[in-house]
């Protein structure tokens, strides 16, 4: 069966091939390739013509296409060159790359004396290997530096050195360096070596050193860098070299730099001299040094670069480059100016530092709390995670970044929309100082240099790449410094690059960026011979000129017939090639074709002419293997071939019918089917059975026989499920089943729990059902958890059970609690769980808390309690109490009694602005403490300025509209207690009041212009800017202030004078856009807009105006169309005037004419008036016209105009048509004609141009009479002429007015274009003009009865090609045009095409064609086949040209094309390739795009489909489509949805104090709204509140008033909702239920209700015509319309009048306190000791408070004075004894009505 080529697939193909790899001997070796090919290609690896197999130190790993030898403690034994062969039924392919094993380096120690060295890597043959690299160096100006290598290799390799990739002699002159050659001390015959000495070493020798070594097996590089530092503060060594340079004042104003705040600034300095300059960089005077924000390099070209990253207004200033050598020095600076946001950050970021494995926290405000906000670290964004945490509270931006590490060191943003941003700097502190950059992109070639700088010096670090340690070779360290030097990177060295130490590393992405190269030529001298039967042999030389790069020849075949090309082998080296017949799939007729192929691309084909016909022969690539299977199972037996041929199967001798892919045959029967794809055969025999073991399975082709034989083994138990370990998760009393089925019934099977075999019991059963083994847990406790396992046949199944306790939850209680209490009290923390015995846990300050004397833990059924007896302020803190995943809160305040003032705790600093409200707040730990406010030392006296408020333990002062004569200091004192407040009271920020937007003027140039700014203040200055330069004032710029309004003043305004200017008033902007336009362009003359002009045609016509001003462009227009100048129509311009000439106007050119400036136009309406008619030819009166009787006589005249009426007349009589004559108008000619005369017709004929009298006429003779006897005088002469000449005949004739007749070939000539006669005199012409063949004949003169005859012979031209046929080269499928030129128009045939030399076969594909000169073959749908040699052919001239047809290329037909959608929709990106059947792959920003809901891939034919649903604005970037080599992208770009309203608001009716709330939806969640009423935006207050939730957007109007009625409305964007009305309806209260009367004892409590008929209306209590509000001793609450009003622990002093008051209603009542007698409730000590000269405090407490005491000693009654203080604060009672004396001392009596204290004073010291 023959194969065609459409099923072969495609053959192998390398995408990457195999590098050579150099390993040290022991190390482990790795070649890696990709290869691709349909079917997939079966890859084997070869050595030395041997196919290798995988071994312990041998294996042969795959990963999809990816193919790897993997070689383990490599052996020199093992050098060699290793081959990967891909074959698959379409072709083979191979690839083949080198390992070289090299012996490892000497030992370092000091050899003894006594043993022999080492022989070096180098001593044989081989390419250059570094024994010893150089190392990188860090040195200080001056110092001598040596760089060595030591490079071993036969034949001894050369060296040199190169410094940033220039040789040395490039860089310096001689003398500055020295290279010092030899070889390596102490090993004979290591190698050669090479020193690079630099004496005292400059700052421009910094750069990376790379020492070369070459030798005929190769090149080998090792480089070094070498930074050379300022000394600190020293002094040049150097005399010849210039001091230190100093930044000197520049000459000349530096340039200006402008940048928007966040950009990036960069500068740039190029600096020549010899030596080469050292470069400085300055700024505002000092030295710059790197950092995170500020970069120093040199680029490619040479120049000194700056770059300053984000820039921020600290960054203005002046930056200066110096530059010097010991010739001199020089500067160059730049003024930088940042400019800044109008929106900004409230509160900008700030630089942070953390150690490694911290945290850091970046904390910013925004000014309002709905702006988006992103952050980012440099141009990486950060998404929120666990590693970056994102907080948002209010306007607060914060980001926590967890686990530090060396790589979070770096700059951070945090950016607004409009790209505002705020930057701080993040240092991580840890063993790693200078981290490497994020990235480095490197030029394929150039050298790699990375640094990292540590904190401790002689530390070693650990260089790696991708995870794999790089060589030692390229690593350097010098104290804290460390560097990595890759020189002359390839791609291979890109990748991850780490540098690790300990815990800590940093890691950079290395990337090389190919340099573009040519790919090499095409072979030459390709040529087939066929050799030997069934071979061919191929031929070729080397492309000219030989390719740079290494390269290989790739070989392809052709089947006769066939489009495909399938790749043969690829070979290294050029010569002759021999194909066998094995190399093809199936037998037929093959061409050849070769190309070059490097890294750089592939050379284009070169065919081999001619084809060979080739016979592939059978042989066995993978023979069959036996079977082993289990009962029941499919046995599948298979081999592979070498090509595609027929073969039959035998079982046990019988053969398998081959005509039935399906059969039986017995006994049994045993099923089986047969299979073949390509170069595979299958035989499936299918459910075998134990009595089918032992049977023999053949296979037979033509030069193939094998076989193998079938075993069966009894089916092994295994586990049908599960399959993976099984995680359960139960709680408490649950019922547990644990089930594993197996694969065979009633199979033994055990059950183990945590490694021990169970035991069943009522707690735990253990069932078989079937297939099916269960273990059952009825009622699951906590310690039933564990690991299961079913085992059986040693194999098992696992169950993970974890058995927990139902959850505890905290009933109460659901928010945190906080606590006040004061010394000694009582605290009681109480939390209820759901669960009697549920354990709980209590915390203090994150510890957990033990029962003592001091805490006490209770539990009561659900309820469980931490008490604390006695409170003292050191127990306060945050407790918790915590009962499995949940937690309740608790926050304990003690308070001590011996400070009163509870907060504030320290000075407090106030600033506000002027007519604001101030309040000063000071919390006392009693309520019934008495305050005293003073101001500088003064008490403050209250009024309307000034409000002194009491609340519970709270007082106020409170400064309602405070004035700058406020500022001061404000004391809250109590005893020797007090509380600072300083105040400062400063003028409120300057507003601009109008404009509040950008206004935008146009002016006209010289008008005056007028920028006008109002102030908030009237004294407040102001600066203008103009383009973000300060303006001064001139006489074209004035400046003015009147009042509180700012004007700048342009008198005569010029178009540059335009620009954005910017009123600044420190705190706010106005921002102005000024156009100044040019003046307009008016037409001064004529003064009329419409003018009406009229002209003699023909004539000339000028038309003329005047502009101003005078360099005004005009444009002129007739009839609507814009003129243009010519020779007819004339455009001048001169000075003002523009002028549009007609020299020669004729009728036609009359219409309208428009003059056009920029702003105006005229409009001329010309008219041309036609002259009278006038008879042109003949202009004189002609001759007596004498003719014969009979013979025909015209009379001819032409007019001046075709249409003039015109009257003829004979001898003064009017002539009619029908009198023998006959009157014609041909145009302008006027014609008079008599057939035949006659005697009557002679006379005076009259043409009369009109019926006027004097009008022009025109008159003719005629005689009639006998004519005279005519004769020809001479004969006519024979011509000869060639194609295309002119031909004349000439004869004389008497007499010479008669007439002749001329005929040729018989026939009467009539006069035409080509045939012209003409006479003179006596002679007569007859002209053949552009004679043509078929004009040849006779020509005849016959002239009254005698005639004169002559032949004409015309001469065919020669039919010559003036545009010959040119090569074509073509790609298969295209339409081909070939096209000439001759040199005359040929005849129909005169050329015809041939290919070959044969003529065109008949294809519908070919067709001809002639226009004029040029004919023209169109091949349509050109193919391989129609390659060859063209001709064009005459029979004169002939013309070659050859076509070339190169296979079909993939390309794009309609590429794809941009897309811009809305948020939400779908995008689709269609493109149309040259082929069908394509197999690409669409990538989204790189990423490859698989389909799914979301992404739908289809292709159909030649189109390729993308459709994209639900995106979002994330989605939007490059959408690309990639198909072998070709690539075609497309932007996709999603834009925000504009917002709209979803839901619109609805009209409201609320009762007045009622909340009134209005709602809308949104398209989108973050849109800014603006709300109205009555036309007018609303902002927040204490009554309004705008909120934003989700989509939603609210309006709540609290505690509505009729005020509040009107119309709102709600603006988002364009979109608006509403106006929608509010009706506030009055609300009308009465007294359901009064007030009733109380009677009680003091200490006691009293409740008062009333009852409203509202609901929800606030209410308001008085006592004593006092306000009463919540806290303390009153409690008051609202229960639907009941008020409530709770007095506790009443007093004597609370009786009075109760008054409730409810809008208008309101009631009244009584409360009367029956007073107990004054007790004692705490007394003073019984005994108290006071050192002399100290003052003794004694106190007593009373029941209540305003009762009165009286204080005794010795029964004495004291009085207060100088030495006696008594004091009284609410039921506290003190007696102050102040400088207490030996006298002092004795009994105190302190009398509180019946009852009594006393206390014995005890004074001690002299």
């Amino acid at each position: 069966m023959k194969a065609g080529s459409g099923d072969q697939g495609s053959p192998p193909c390398f995408l990457r091939f195999p590098r050579p790899v150099r390993v040290v001997s022991g190390a482990e070796a790795e070649l890696k390739c990709v290869v691709l090919g349909e079917p997939p290609p079966i890859v084997v690896w070869e050595k030395g013509g041997q196919q290798l197999a995988a071994s312990d130190r041998l294996s042969f790993p795959v990963d999809g296409a990816e193919h790897c030898l993997l070689l383990s403690g490599a052996l020199p034994t093992d050098a060699g060159v290793y081959v990967c062969r891909a074959r698959n039924s379409a072709g083979e392919a191979y690839a083949a790359a080198a390992v070289t094993v090299l012996e490892p380096p000497a030992p370092e120690p000091e050899p003894q004396l006594a043993e022999r060295p080492l022989p070096p890597p180098g001593a044989g043959e081989g390419a250059p290997v570094f024994l010893t690299g150089p190392r990188s160096q860090w040195v200080l100006r001056g110092a001598e530096v040596v760089l060595e290598c030591q490079v071993g290799g036969l034949p001894a390799p050369t060296l040199y050195w190169e410094k940033d990739g220039m040789a040395l002699d490039e860089v310096w002159d001689s003398s500055h360096f020295s290279l010092e050659p030899g070889r390596a001390e102490g090993r004979a015959g290591a190698g050669a070596s090479l020193a690079l000495r630099i004496l005292a070493a400059r700052l421009p020798d910094s750069g990376v050193y790379v020492c070369h070594a070459r030798n005929a097996h190769g090149h080998a590089r090792a480089g070094a860098l070498l930074q050379v530092q300022q000394p600190p503060e020293s002094p040049p060594e150097d005399p010849d070299e210039a001091p230190t340079p100093v930044v000197e004042p520049l000459k000349c104003a530096p340039k200006t730099f402008w940048v928007n705040e966040g950009k990036h600034a960069k500068f740039r300095c190029y600096v020549m001299g010899k030596p080469e300059p050292e470069i400085e960089w300055h700024w505002e005077g000092r030295p710059l040094l790197p950092d995170r924000r500020r970069l120093m390099y040199r680029d490619r070209d040479g120049g000194f670069v700056l770059k300053v990253l984000y820039c921020q207004a600290k960054d203005r200033g002046l930056y200066v480059c110096a530059a010097r050598n010991s010739a001199g020095q020089t500067l160059s600076a730049v003024q930088l100016h940042v400019k800044e946001p109008r929106l900004r950050f409230s509160r900008p970021l700030q630089d942070v530092e953390g150690r490694e494995h911290g945290i850091a926290v970046l904390e910013c405000k925004v000014p309002n709390s709905r702006i988006p906000t992103a952050w980012f670290r440099e141009d990486q964004r950060l998404l929120p995670c666990r590693k970056y945490e994102q907080i948002e509270e209010g306007t607060v931006r914060r980001l926590i970044i967890h686990r530090l590490k060396a790589d979070d060191d770096g700059v951070y943003l945090c950016e607004m929309r409009g790209r505002v941003r705020t930057v701080a700097n993040v240092t991580v502190k840890g063993p790693i100082l200078k981290r490497l950059p994020r990235k480095l992109d490197v030029f394929e070639g150039e050298n790699a240099v990375l640094l990292v700088e540590t904190r401790e010096a002689g530390v070693e670090g650990r260089w790696s790449r991708d995870g794999e340690d790089l060589p030692a070779t390229c690593q350097s360290s010098s104290g804290h410094m460390h560097a990595l030097v890759l020189p002359g990177v390839t791609r291979e060295d890109a990748g991850e690059v780490t540098f690790s130490l300990g815990n800590s590393r940093t890691t950079t992405l290395l990337r090389v960026k190919c340099v573009k190269h040519n790919p090499p030529g095409p072979p030459v001298l390709a040529e087939m011979f066929k050799g030997h039967r069934n071979t061919v042999l191929l031929t070729w030389k080397p492309p000219d000129p030989t390719p740079e790069t290494p390269f290989i020849y790739r070989l392809e075949r052709q089947e006769v017939g066939s489009e495909d090309w399938v790749q043969c082998f690829s070979i290294e080296k050029a010569g002759a090639v021999e194909v066998p017949g094995d190399c093809v799939p199936t037998e037929g007729d093959y061409r050849f074709r070769v190309c070059a192929v490097s890294e750089h691309g592939r050379s284009p084909h070169v065919v081999f002419h001619g084809s060979a016909h080739l016979v592939p022969t059978a042989r066995l690539v993978a023979g069959l293997e036996d079977v082993q299977v289990y009962d029941g199972e499919d046995a599948i037996f298979s081999l592979d071939l070498s090509t595609v041929i027929q073969g039959t199967w035998f079982l046990n001798g019988e053969e398998l019918k081959s005509k039935e892919p399906e059969g039986q045959v017995g006994p049994g029967p045993l099923r089986y089917r047969m299979e073949q794809h390509g170069l595979q055969h299958r035989l499936i025999l299918q459910a075998v059975r134990h009595q089918d073991s032992g049977a023999l399975i053949g296979f037979s082709c033509p030069g193939v026989q094998d076989s193998a034989a079938l075993t069966i083994q009894e089916s092994p138990v295994h586990i049908l499920s599960p399959q993976d370990k099984v995680l359960l998760t139960f709680t408490t009393s649950d019922r547990v089943v644990l089930t594993c089925e197996l694969s065979r019934v009633d199979f033994p099977a055990s059950w183990y729990k945590d490694g021990q075999q169970v035991e069943e019991s009522e707690s735990l059963v253990v069932k078989m059902d079937g297939r099916k083994h269960r273990l059952i847990l009825p009622e699951a406790q906590v310690q039933d958890s564990g690991e299961f396992e079913c085992r059986t046949e040693g194999i098992s199944a696992f169950f993970s059970v974890a058995v927990r306790d139902p959850p505890v939850h905290i009933v109460a209680p659901r928010e945190h609690v906080f606590v006040h209490a004061i010394t000694s009290e009582c605290v009681l923390l109480t939390c209820e769980v759901d669960r009697e015995d549920a354990p709980v846990h209590w915390y203090k300050d994150g510890q957990e808390v033990e029962e003592s004397d001091f805490v006490l833990l209770e539990s009561e059924g659900p309820h469980r309690r931490l008490v604390l007896p006695s409170a003292q302020p050191s127990v306060g803190g945050e407790f918790q109490c915590v009962a499995g995943d949940e937690r309740a809160y608790f926050t304990v305040t003690i308070t001590d009694v011996s400070s009163w003032i509870v907060y504030p705790s320290g000075k407090v600093y106030v600033a506000a602005v002027r007519l604001e409200r101030v309040v000063l707040t000071c919390e006392l730990c009693r309520p019934w403490a008495e305050v005293r406010w003073t101001k500088d030392g003064e008490e403050v006296v209250e009024s309307p300025a000034l409000l002194l408020q009491k609340e519970d333990t709270v007082r106020r002062l409170v400064l309602p509209a405070v004035q700058l004569e406020d500022s001061g200091e404000y004391l809250c004192e109590i005893d020797d207690e007090s509380a600072s407040f300083t105040v400062t009271v400063t003028e409120p920020p300057v507003r601009i009041l109008y404009p509040r937007d950008e206004v935008t003027l146009v002016a006209v140039s010289l008008e005056c212009v007028v920028l006008m700014c109002e102030l908030s203040r009237e004294d407040a200055p102001v600066r203008w800017y103009k383009d973000g330069l300060e303006v001064e004032e001139s006489e074209a710029l004035v400046l003015e202030s009147d009042g509180p309004c700012r004007r700048l003043v342009l008198p005569a305004a010029q178009p540059q004078d335009g620009g954005e200017f910017v009123c600044d008033a420190g705190d706010d902007s106005a921002f102005f856009t000024v156009t100044v336009t040019a003046p307009p362009e008016r037409i001064v003359h004529p003064a009329a807009r419409s003018l009406d002009l009229q002209f003699r045609a023909p004539g000339r016509v000028e038309l003329r105006c005047e502009v101003a001003p005078a360099g005004s462009q005009v444009r002129w227009y007739k009839d609507g169309l814009e003129v243009e100048a010519s020779d007819a129509l004339q455009l001048g311009a001169e000075g003002p005037t523009r002028t549009l000439t007609l020299p020669h106007a004729q009728p036609e050119d009359a219409g309208e004419y428009v003059c056009e400036t920029r702003d105006e136009a005229v409009t001329f309406n010309v008219s041309l008036a036609e002259p009278p008619v006038q008879f042109l030819a003949p202009e004189a009166a002609p001759g007596p016209l004498c003719v014969a009787p009979g013979e025909p006589v015209v009379l001819s005249c032409e007019l001046s105009r075709a249409g003039a009426l015109v009257f003829w007349s004979h001898n003064g009589k009017p002539v009619q048509t029908g009198e023998g004559l006959e009157l014609r108008a041909e145009g302008p000619r006027r014609v008079l004609c008599i057939p035949a005369a006659d005697p009557a017709h002679a006379g005076l004929y009259t043409c009369q141009c009109g019926a006027a009298p004097g009008a022009p006429s025109l008159s003719f003779t005629v005689q009639v009479a006998e004519p005279p006897l005519v004769k020809l005088v001479s004969e006519l002469t024979p011509l000869t002429v060639h194609e295309g000449d002119d031909a004349t005949f000439r004869c004389e004739v008497s007499p010479p007015d008669a007439d002749i007749t001329w005929l040729r070939n018989g026939v009467v000539v009539t006069p035409r274009p080509q045939l012209e006669t003409t006479q003179n005199g006596s002679s007569r012409t007859l002209t053949v003009r552009s004679c043509r063949l078929e004009d040849a004949g006779t020509v005849t003169a016959r002239a009254g009865g005698t005639s004169t005859s002559a032949r004409l012979h015309v001469r065919e031209t020669e039919l010559l090609f003036l545009r010959r046929l040119q090569d074509v080269r073509a790609e298969e499928g295209q339409d081909v045009c070939l096209e000439v030129e001759t040199g005359r128009v040929g005849a129909a045939g005169a050329v015809r095409w041939v290919r070959g030399g044969a003529p065109l076969p008949p294809d519908s594909r070919l067709k001809t064609a002639q226009d004029g000169h040029v004919y023209r073959l169109f091949i349509h749908g050109v193919m391989l086949a129609d390659q060859g040699t063209y001709g064009c052919e005459s029979h004169h001239d002939r013309t070659l040209a050859r076509l070339s047809v190169r296979p079909k290329q993939l390309r794009v037909l309609r590429p794809l094309e941009d897309v811009t959608i809305i948020e939400g929709g779908s995008a689709t990106f269609q493109l149309e390739l040259s082929q069908e059947g394509v197999t690409g792959e669409w990538a989204r920003g790189g990423v490859r795009l698989q389909p799914g809901p979301k992404c739908q891939i289809q292709a159909e034919g030649h189109a390729h489909h993308l459709v994209l649903s639900g995106l979002g604005l994330a989605d939007s970037g490059c959408i690309s489509f990639t198909a072998d080599t070709l690539r075609c992208a497309a932007r996709l770009t999603v834009r925000e949805a504009p917002v709209t309203i979803v839901r619109g608001l609805q009209d409201l009716e609320v009762t007045e104090g009622d909340t009134a709330t209005f709602e809308c939806s949104l398209s989108q969640a973050l849109a800014d709204v603006t709300w109205e009423k009555d036309g007018q935006p609303l902002t927040p207050s204490a009554r309004l509140r705008l909120q934003a939730l989700g989509t939603r957007r609210l309006l709540q109007l609290r505690r509505c008033s009729p005020l509040d009625a009107g119309t709102y409305s709600c603006v988002v964007g364009m979109a608006r909702t509403g106006p929608v009305h509010l009706v506030v309806r009055e609300r009308k209260v009465s007294v359901l239920s009064e007030l009733r009367s109380v009677s009680a004892r003091e200490g006691d409590g009293a409740t008062f209700e009333c009852t409203v008929s509202e609901v929800e209306i606030a209410g308001s209590w008085e006592l004593g015509g006092r306000p009463l509000r919540p806290g303390g001793r009153v409690r008051i609450r609202q229960e639907g319309k009941k008020h409530i009003l709770v007095l506790s622990e009443l007093r004597a002093e609370d009786a009075g009048e109760v008054r409730f008051q409810a809008g208008p209603a309101q009631s009244v009542a009584q409360l009367e306190v029956e007073a107990l007698p004054l007790q004692m409730r705490r007394r003073p000590p019984r005994e108290k000791t006071v050192l002399v000269g100290r003052r003794a405090v004694l106190e007593v407490t009373v029941s209540r408070p305003g009762g009165q005491v009286c204080w005794l000693r010795e029964g004495a009654e004291l009085c207060p004075g100088d030495k006696y203080q008594l004091r009284s604060h609410g039921p506290t009672h003190s007696l102050v004894i102040h400088d207490v004396r030996p006298e002092d001392q004795g009994t105190y009596c302190c009398q509180a009505g019946p009852d009594s204290a006393y206390t014995r004073l005890l004074v001690e010291g002299s």
